[in-house]
């Protein structure tokens, strides 16, 4: 198939999908397209049957802002005729599943260009119930040939909030279990903890959602009772705020803040706990990546997360702010070391045999080849 694939080629888990999606597509023969205003930050290197295509926006006197979902209109247009696309599928609602939908009443008698729209989480319950963008973001999966969510939350979510009635194929997010894997002897682990203490550790943006403070108030609870490190991965608008919460507990000694980081499976690889306290997570990828590498799982319970963690088996969950919970989660685990074992080899068993690209990336295929399909019999 030639497929187009548009995404955010920033970091955020939407994009991560989308690119590694179309690098395991480009490896089972596919041609991939991938439409964007940059390259996607995971398209790092040369791959065999993938193009990319920039979306150039003109300035101009006029217009007050940049034009970037018409020029990438015009730019799915341009690509899809000439490259002679089966069809685009775009991550993110917004504002790619409305270019997609202009580009193909564009294309209207010429082609028939077929669109899926994957939704990843925010676009739909945060960004799209903006009152500017609701009816946007409805009309633009209504009119979509095909639908997929990263989990049943969403799609259940999605349905309720846009009161709509369409089919939408849960097909979760992956992990490419080749890369994020347990890896014996850590240096990084060496580095952050060289008297050998237990590393807690999270990865996000940094946005309130996140609610990366209650990490912070965990691992203070469970420094208390066993010598460890707090490894905090990522960067965003509420970073000088933990910052400052560490001084103002006396832990600045104790936790590592690492920015944005590119090498994660080593980073991962010195966790034993990971933790995802967040009020709203429709997946939890950065989650899968530690159960990928056998970390186990202390989260929320809230979204996907409970898809994903299977409480008292590959982690534990507990309600959305329930610090002291968490902590004894956490400090249960680290002071048992045949249960922690059996949590380790679950969670990395399960990101294998539910969440692996192998079974993951042909759901995708049979989902295309079924709308086409519909496509033929229309």
């Amino acid at each position: 198939m030639k497929i187009g694939i548009t995404c955010y080629p920033t970091y955020g888990g939407s994009g991560v999908v989308a690119t590694e999606l179309g690098k395991a597509l480009a490896k089972r023969g596919h041609q991939i397209h991938f439409i964007s205003y940059a390259l996607p930050f995971r398209l790092d290197s040369f791959v065999e049957n993938i193009v990319f295509h920039e979306v150039e926006t003109s300035s101009y006197p006029l217009f007050e802002f940049p034009l970037y979902s018409l020029a990438l209109a015009s730019k799915m247009v341009e690509v899809a005729r000439y490259e002679d696309l089966d069809l685009l599928h775009v991550h993110y609602a917004i504002p790619h599943a409305s270019s997609a939908y202009l580009a193909k009443q564009m294309l209207k008698g010429k082609k028939d260009l077929k669109i899926i729209t994957t939704l990843h989480g925010t676009d739909i319950t945060l960004v799209g119930l903006e009152p500017s963008f609701l009816p946007l973001v409805k009309f633009s999966i209504k009119e979509s040939d095909g639908v997929t969510a990263v989990s049943r939350f969403l799609k259940e979510k999605t349905l309720t909030n846009y009161n709509i009635e369409k089919d939408i194929e849960v097909i979760p997010n992956f992990i490419d279990t080749n890369i994020y894997k347990p890896i014996s002897n850590s240096e990084f682990k060496k580095y952050i903890a060289p008297n050998g203490e237990k590393i807690l550790m999270h990865t996000s943006n940094f946005r309130p959602v996140k609610r990366v403070p209650d990490t912070i108030k965990i691992f203070e609870q469970v420094f208390k009772e066993i010598p460890s490190k707090l490894v905090l991965v990522g960067d965003g608008p509420e970073r000088s705020d933990c910052e400052k919460l560490c001084r103002e507990i006396n832990l600045c000694d104790h936790v590592k803040f690492l920015g944005k980081q590119d090498g994660l499976v080593d980073i991962l690889n010195a966790a034993d706990v990971f933790l995802i306290p967040s009020q709203s997570e429709s997946f939890g990828l950065a989650a899968l990546e530690a159960m990928a590498c056998g970390v186990p799982v202390v989260s929320s319970s809230v979204g996907g997360l409970p898809e994903l963690v299977k409480h008292n088996d590959s982690g534990f969950i507990a309600e959305i702010g329930d610090i002291d919970r968490m902590s004894k989660y956490v400090i249960d685990l680290l002071t048992n070391s045949r249960k922690y074992e059996i949590f380790s080899n679950n969670a990395r068993r399960r990101a294998i045999e539910l969440f692996g690209i192998d079974k993951i990336v042909p759901y995708y295929e049979n989902y295309y080849q079924t709308v086409l399909e519909e496509k033929v019999s229309a």
